[in-house]
């Protein structure tokens, strides 16, 4: 087998099991993390308080509960092909939270107020533009050209 072939066959399976990887990498991180949320196990809770601790309705126990199982249906979603334009949605959704920190508590995402220095916890926030990114690439997929 020459090596543009083998090339071939390679890219083939990866567009094969692209999506369904991403789908299924999607489902083990927010059930993961969202059910940590509710059980007051998430090393997040602490930032995801004092992100919503300027709301006027709610507080910050109780956000974190929804925010838990938002992320947790968000992961359920993402199982099922059927339901993963539903999981998109939600998806960004809660993303529009999660970048929160960084403009609300640059004092806990930005090292000395430097923005090009992220914390761990600014790391944690600005990789989810590669969520972003992999939710659009499996959103995608449902287009169909009517050309």
């Amino acid at each position: 087998m020459d090596l543009k072939r083998l090339d071939y066959t390679i890219s083939k399976y990866m567009r094969q099991l692209g999506v369904p990887a991403v789908r299924i990498s999607f489902a083990i991180i927010f059930f993961w993390f969202g059910i940590l949320k509710p059980l007051g196990l998430s090393s997040a809770e602490q930032l995801l308080k004092a992100t919503v601790a300027w709301l006027p309705f709610g507080n910050p126990d109780r956000w974190l509960t929804i925010i838990g199982w938002w992320e947790v249906v968000i992961g359920i979603t993402f199982l099922f092909e059927k339901t993963t334009r539903v999981a998109i949605g939600l998806l960004f959704l809660q993303m529009v939270g999660t970048f929160m920190p960084l403009l609300f508590l640059p004092e806990i995402t930005f090292q000395n107020g430097n923005y090009l220095l992220p914390t761990l916890e600014g790391q944690y926030i600005i990789k989810n533009v590669m969520i972003i990114s992999a939710a659009l690439m499996v959103g995608g997929r449902f287009y169909k050209n009517k050309e």
